[in-house]
């Protein structure tokens, strides 16, 4: 009897302590946090893009230019 009572108390406890994790899904401003996150994400993913295509573009251009001299 007080196995299953202990059991029941710990489900009844850990249901009350996770439950504002669960609620914050459904939040307002855990809904704008997310939005937030994921427009700096994509900020920053524009910007990795931008720099390895730049990086890419000098290496063109020093390895035309290397040719260029080497002919």
């Amino acid at each position: 009897m007080s196995n299953s009572m202990g059991v029941a108390s710990v489900f009844v406890l850990s249901s009350l302590l996770l439950s504002p994790l669960a609620m914050a899904e459904e939040s307002q401003a855990f809904v704008a946090r997310n939005a937030e996150r994921a427009a700096v994400l994509q900020e920053a993913i524009a910007a990795q893009k931008s720099e390895q295509a730049q990086s890419l573009e000098q290496t063109a251009s020093k390895a035309d230019a290397s040719d260029a001299s080497e002919s």
